[in-house]
């Protein structure tokens, strides 16, 4: 009897850029698992033919990524702890009956990522109120920060963040700021960029150098580029600073663990995606 390799993958729209592939499947190969781990490029139209067809393409799991974080909560049959109070999701397992349950792992692979980096914060500056910054607020919130100040080119989705965590999190102080000057960065010890803004070449650089200082992280999620226009203006600065690789490598393991059942090879994870980056 032959057994059909499982398939997972990373459901975005778009996702070519994605080193998510090479992490999971040098993983898979590590501990001789039969998987494999493509990319699912949707575009919104495909998404419910998607779910509705996830057992006949043999799919046991998948990533979330932009722009679907939100959105694919209501297609789950159950949800993990945590993912009401944070409305996004990043992973989805597929059970053997075909029930799906959604995680996330982005707020845990962020928080790890950080305790790695030796960053302590105590009053952040976030910019962008989308998926990927709902499981930065549950982490920090989590990490009992004092304050989370935040900027969003949509006021509207500045302050449902904003809303949305404040009576989660009654010790963090949430306010949401109409322009990016009233960041006011030299009260901060973090700034988090988790907005796209970067990953395009003729995107403009959201930070003016005179606005950082010695006492402010700086941290991109977004990895590829390796180095976005405001990661350089960082480094210029002589700041510390930090693009999302390690966030990804990190909530890369957990879903790992959550897909296999297994505990993640976490150096042949980071090794691949270190391989990864140096060919973008």
């Amino acid at each position: 009897m032959t057994f059909k390799s499982k398939l997972y993958g990373l459901v975005g729209f778009p996702v070519k850029h994605s080193l998510s592939p090479c992490m999971h499947n040098a993983a898979f190969a590590k501990l001789k698992i039969k998987a494999k781990y493509e990319l699912f490029e949707l575009r919104p139209e495909e998404l419910e033919g998607f779910f509705a067809n996830l057992r006949k393409n043999n799919i046991s799991g998948f990533n979330v990524t932009v722009p679907y974080k939100e959105k694919v909560l209501s297609y789950l049959d159950a949800k993990a702890p945590g993912l009401r109070e944070i409305g996004a999701v990043n992973t989805v397992v597929i059970a053997k009956g075909g029930k799906s349950k959604g995680f996330n792992t982005d707020f845990a692979g962020f928080r790890r990522h950080l305790k790695e980096l030796k960053v302590v914060p105590r009053k952040v500056a976030l910019i962008g109120a989308g998926g990927a910054a709902k499981a930065v607020c549950f982490a920090l919130g989590k990490s009992r920060v004092e304050e989370i100040c935040i900027y969003d080119i949509d006021a509207y989705k500045s302050l449902g963040l904003a809303s949305q965590f404040k009576d989660v999190f009654e010790q963090t102080r949430f306010s949401v700021v109409a322009r990016i000057e009233e960041l006011k960065l030299q009260d901060k010890d973090l700034l988090v960029n988790t907005s796209p803004v970067g990953m395009h070449a003729d995107d403009p650089c959201l930070i003016d150098g005179s606005m950082l200082h010695q006492g402010l992280f700086v941290y991109d999620l977004i990895y590829n580029p390796v180095e976005t226009k405001l990661l350089a203006t960082a480094r210029k600065a002589g700041v510390r600073f930090s693009n999302g690789l390690g966030m990804l490598l990190y909530q890369g393991v957990i879903c790992f663990e959550h897909f296999t059942g297994k505990r993640a090879p976490v150096e042949i994870m980071r090794a691949a995606l270190n391989k990864g980056v140096k060919k973008l």
